[in-house]
């Protein structure tokens, strides 16, 4: 599951960016395998390929249709209807290369930016740190003082996390933190963390 896997369906290499870039915007506060099962619904609903023409000319009860199941469905399909509109207008009907245009489409923050140019464009240009990973590093004491906010816990972890293991960090942790770190509840009697005494939250 996650971003990366709703590229390999598409053969032109502008859709599979576009693709990566639909999963990402579905992907807060939904499970991987809901936002999935989503994507491919909506690739389904827009006539077999996910493309900024065919979601531009899809009506917007189609794509709610589709992705109804996601979280915040309805503010999802008017970004994702804006940000088609925005990448054929202003980039070509490509997914841009930078973190400060991919953060000035509608729906998308500085998470799905980095994890966009990851999987889409091959560039390792900073850490997407969602509410997992900021929990999580947390919890493990790789901060020095606890950080507030997730844009702090990617300054922080950039600074002494080898750059080879950026790309690698979000995807391990958040399925960690959806089925092992939960928020609430987490089930430290089963993590291999907390028998092995490396989490100093361990309960």
């Amino acid at each position: 599951m996650g971003c990366d896997q709703a590229q390999w369906k598409e053969q032109d290499p502008k859709n599979s960016r576009f693709a990566t870039l639909i999963s990402l915007m579905l992907s807060s506060q939904t499970k991987d395998e809901v936002t999935d099962a989503a994507v491919a619904r909506l690739r389904t609903a827009v006539g077999g390929s996910l493309s900024v023409d065919a979601v531009i000319a899809a009506d917007e009860a189609t794509i709610s249709e589709a992705i109804c199941k996601v979280g915040f469905w309805r503010r999802k399909t008017q970004y994702i209807k804006q940000a088609a509109q925005r990448l054929r207008d202003d980039f070509d009907s490509d997914v841009p290369k930078t973190v400060d245009e991919l953060c000035s489409l509608p729906g998308v923050g500085p998470k799905m930016a980095f994890l966009a140019l990851q999987v889409a464009r091959k560039l390792n240009l900073g850490i997407g740190v969602d509410v997992h990973v900021h929990r999580i590093t947390n919890r493990l004491g790789w901060h020095r003082r606890p950080t507030k906010n997730p844009e702090e816990t990617r300054l922080n972890l950039q600074s002494w996390l080898p750059k080879e293991l950026h790309g690698e960090i979000n995807h391990m942790l958040v399925g960690f933190g959806q089925t092992v770190c939960l928020p609430v509840g987490p089930k430290c009697d089963s993590c291999t963390l907390s028998s092995a005494r490396l989490c100093p939250s361990a309960q």
